[in-house]
């Protein structure tokens, strides 16, 4: 009981510095020239996803447990995307006339090859080392790097609204204050990471299990709050932008996590793990039509079926 204690006080200090980050990062977007789009769907999507990327990297290096790294990773993708669908299908009435930018969509175009590729290396295709470097991380910085490159050249629409607050924090203050925050979500995230895996240990719990729903949850949070403000503001086109720029963040991770993992950590031993490639391919799948399509049956139907994926990964055993 202890445990799980100390792991919500820790969640919800990460939580807490991970909305502060974001606060800071939308104030950067109104007092510099700096495309939004940008801004949403790399800088803010990176910056909600280092729960994610400390924890991975302590799971790899510190634990050496890799099915820790990559259950956090699927997890909490899947995690993200069901809560998207979650909050679509509440606000349906005035989602359903949301303009979503077409480089959300591209993105989850991009999120289905990777997803794709990690099929092809779960069933052997794709088993290629490169200086122990498993082929597909190769494969992923190449598509994040399109990605980055596709959303820095959109086009920056819109502006601040007329009823925002005025911005009173001079630009050095802003990023003083954003740094803060960086810091504290690092220390309580690997923090996080030792929790999780004393959790798993005193409860008997797989790490693909523990890390898919202690360290894949937690570590979801800041993109789920930042998400639920930003569509309480009726500014969809933003709050999807940073759930679909998180989870393509976190394959970039993992591409990190294999950088200093001792072994592969593309670890599909555990059930749980591949229960979430499996489910996360076909909640991706929907993510596009979801987005795309404008009629409100077709956005709710998807939405249904992702969710179904979340829960459908819960209660497979």
């Amino acid at each position: 009981m202890i445990l799980l204690l100390e792991y919500a006080v820790v969640a919800t200090i990460v939580v807490m510095a991970a909305i502060k980050a974001s606060h800071y990062i939308d104030l950067i977007d109104r007092t510099t020239k700096l495309s939004g789009a940008f801004l949403g769907g790399v800088l803010l999507s990176a910056i909600t996803s280092l729960p994610e990327f400390f924890t991975s990297l302590s799971a790899t290096i510190f634990l050496d447990k890799p099915a820790l790294c990559i259950g956090n990773i699927l997890g909490s993708d899947l995690f993200n995307i069901a809560m998207l669908s979650v909050l679509i299908l509440l606000a349906m009435r005035s989602f359903r006339s949301a303009e979503i930018g077409r480089g959300n969509i591209v993105v989850s175009l991009y999120m289905i090859l990777i997803y794709g590729v990690m099929m092809l290396d779960y069933f052997g295709i794709l088993d290629i080392e490169f200086a122990t470097l498993n082929i597909i991380t190769f494969i992923f910085v190449g598509i994040y790097a399109l990605a980055v490159r596709h959303l820095a050249g959109e086009s920056c629409e819109g502006g601040a609204c007329e009823d925002e607050e005025p911005v009173t924090l001079t630009l050095r203050q802003i990023m003083l204050r954003f740094v803060a925050s960086a810091v504290i979500i690092v220390v309580m995230s690997v923090i996080l990471t030792y929790i999780t895996d004393d959790i798993a240990t005193q409860y008997n719990l797989g790490v693909g299990l523990a890390g898919a729903i202690f360290l894949g949850v937690a570590t979801s949070l800041p993109e789920v709050a930042s998400t639920i403000a930003l569509v309480r503001m009726r500014n969809y086109d933003i709050a999807v932008g940073n759930i679909v720029g998180s989870n393509l963040f976190n394959f970039l991770v993992l591409c990190t996590a294999d950088l200093f993992s001792r072994g592969d950590v593309y670890d599909y031993s555990d059930f749980n793990v591949v229960k979430l490639l499996f489910f996360g391919a076909v909640a991706t799948l929907f993510t596009v039509p979801m987005l795309k399509c404008k009629g409100w049956i077709v956005r709710s139907l998807c939405a249904v079926c992702i969710v179904a994926c979340y829960m459908g990964f819960l209660l497979l055993k």
